[in-house]
């Protein structure tokens, strides 16, 4: 894992990506996994992410997430 983050790193990089741009992307796309893991339940989502659940929640408004389980994809 660690090879394919460091190829990712410099891909973004190469392309002149940001650093903000990266990390809140990141952090987007790591909460929605959490919260699908979790079937939305915020509680259990912030406790795995080692968060307040009300930050998560301010997380959730300003990624725009739809946090919502609609069962299986």
């Amino acid at each position: 894992m660690k090879e394919q983050l460091e190829a990712l790193v410099w891909q973004m990089v190469d392309r002149g990506i940001l650093f903000d741009e990266a990390v809140n992307e990141f952090e987007k796309k790591f909460i929605k996994r959490v919260l699908d893991r979790f079937h939305g339940n915020q509680s259990r989502a912030a406790r795995l992410l080692g968060i307040h659940r009300n930050t998560l929640s301010r997380k959730i408004d300003l990624y725009k997430l739809d946090h919502r389980h609609r069962g299986s994809k």
